[in-house]
């Protein structure tokens, strides 16, 4: 695991961009020497203009304003919103900048998906919600249902030494020599509270499976209660076995999937999934309220997570992302009740033998698994649990 605990945080739980936004925008405009945002989509929409003009604001005034996004999910943010953020003294990176639309490539599935703001040193927001404006959701109910979390308090220089540590190799690898400038490095901050919190991350190099790890581990020491809520779950042999374990020991073990269909593919494996899950006693409730974006979980009320990563193969194999885990009860049960309340408004449970309840279904699934299973290993980037 790449991020020991550390006492004496401060971590507040942020709902939806209702309470995500505000607090980021004032954050940004009460920089006094700088901001370091990263994130996977920067939409040019009323919520992602509100960011920019905050970012502006902010370098205008003197602050190092630094902004790191993806070149696949803003692969057009350079030439359009991100043009002017230049113009103004905001400096702008692209993470895997897209160049050859028609042709595939390995690393094109490596893409940078954790959202990660830092503000001063003092300040950090981890989360799984993008800049974007999550009331607009055409065909659905808003708002998208996603979390982020504000942290002060020791930790964040884990935080603060992350983001310049991407920062620095992606300078480096576009301008292909070394950066010229020192990162400054924190003094370890006073304790502003009593929490318990780890900063982990999942990169390509050291820390491959640290988030997957703590999550592991999380399950198979679970007693009474694991709750995930996850918008695209598709997990290995060894996670589903730890889940299916934690059941059958007499835990209540409880999945909040998405129930609208997104991206066709990951929709119908996840659903192949089902009926070993409800076999072995794992409660499945399918989100029809909205969009549903968490990637959040609570065990036994003392132990949470909040972060970008999602249980499939992309998160846990692929992609770049960060999570947040928590030890603390109060808010282990401030994230349980917003994710039981979410349950009982607009959940659906699955029932055994529910679903896909057609032969047509259910080989659509099976086919939907196995070309997600094939898609990961032409790759060669999945592991042997994605090889059944």
């Amino acid at each position: 695991m790449n991020g020991s605990f550390r006492g004496g945080n401060r971590v507040g739980l942020l709902r939806t961009g209702s309470e995500f936004f505000p607090a980021l925008l004032a954050a940004i405009d009460g920089a006094g020497s700088e901001v370091h945002l990263e994130t996977y989509l920067f939409a040019d929409d009323a919520t992602g203009r509100r960011v920019a003009e905050a970012l502006i604001r902010a370098a205008r005034r003197g602050v190092l304003v630094r902004l790191l996004v993806d070149g696949f999910g803003a692969h057009d943010f350079s030439a359009g919103m991100g043009r002017e953020l230049v113009a103004q003294q905001v400096h702008l990176l692209v993470y895997r900048q897209e160049v050859a639309w028609l042709r595939f490539r390995r690393t094109r599935l490596r893409r940078l998906h954790r959202k990660l703001a830092v503000i001063d040193g003092r300040l950090a927001f981890v989360g799984g919600i993008n800049i974007i404006d999550d009331l607009d959701t055409p065909g659905h109910i808003p708002p998208r249902f996603d979390y982020a979390v504000a942290v002060e308090g020791p930790l964040v220089q884990e935080i603060h030494a992350a983001v310049h540590h991407l920062w620095t190799l992606v300078r480096w690898a576009t301008l292909r020599h070394r950066p010229h400038y020192r990162r400054t490095v924190l003094p370890l901050a006073p304790p502003l509270g009593e929490t318990q919190a780890a900063f982990l991350i999942r990169d390509n190099l050291r820390h491959r499976h640290d988030i997957e790890t703590a999550y592991l581990a999380a399950i198979d020491t679970a007693r009474h209660e694991i709750l995930l809520a996850n918008a695209y779950f598709l997990p290995g042999r060894r996670f589903r076995a730890a889940l299916c374990t934690a059941a059958r020991r007499g835990c209540k073990v409880t999945v909040l999937l998405q129930g609208r269909v997104e991206y066709l593919l990951l929709h119908y494996a996840t659903r192949a999934l089902y009926d070993e899950l409800l076999a072995a006693g794992v409660h499945i409730v399918e989100y029809h309220g909205g969009f549903l974006h968490a990637k959040v979980g609570v065990v036994d009320g003392a132990w949470a997570t909040v972060g970008s990563s999602n249980i499939d193969p992309f998160s846990f194999l692929l992609a770049r992302e960060a999570n947040l885990v928590v030890r603390d009860a109060a808010f282990a049960e401030t994230l349980n009740a917003s994710l039981q309340q979410a349950m009982r408004q607009h959940g659906q449970a699955v029932k055994p033998h529910h679903g896909p309840r057609t032969w047509l279904g259910r080989l659509t699934a099976r086919l939907a698994y196995g070309l997600v299973r094939l898609a990961i290993g032409i790759s060669r980037y999945g592991g042997p649990e994605y090889r059944e």
